[in-house]
């Protein structure tokens, strides 16, 4: 799904916008956790830690819905829903990384914990409204 041209700024890397993303839990009820995020024009890219509750919800139920809004204009934003088409730990590392200098202007992820394995999600948007 092509995602909408007025709002492709919103997937740059220059803006800190963060994606809010909802994910079900094992009772059905949902969970939502802001996470940085990238896109490589096909897919939107999360990368979190293995057994993160979003990295478990994930994997087990792959329908997603993320929010995403204009850090300057909090009412202009798009709601997407579709899957998790792809996760791995190939890369994850260098992509945390890239993230952490897109959000935080430092060139390594500094919040590495002992044992630590990060993992990223191929999310195919499906469903994208416009706000």
């Amino acid at each position: 799904m092509k995602f909408p041209e007025k709002y492709r700024d919103l997937l740059d890397d220059k803006p800190k916008v963060f994606a809010y993303l909802a994910t079900v839990m094992d009772d059905g009820s949902p969970q939502v956790t802001p996470v940085w995020f990238n896109s490589d024009d096909k897919y939107l890219l999360i990368n979190t830690a293995v057994g993160r509750v979003k990295d478990r919800n994930m994997k087990a139920r792959p329908r997603v819905a993320l929010c995403i809004a204009d850090p300057n204009d909090p009412y202009r934003y798009v709601q997407i829903r579709g899957k998790v088409v792809e996760f791995t730990t190939e890369g994850a590392n260098e992509h945390i990384d890239t993230l952490a200098w897109k959000y935080r202007g430092i060139r390594k992820y500094d919040n590495y914990q002992p044992g630590m394995q990060r993992i990223i999600y191929k999310i195919l948007p499906e469903s994208i409204d416009e706000h």
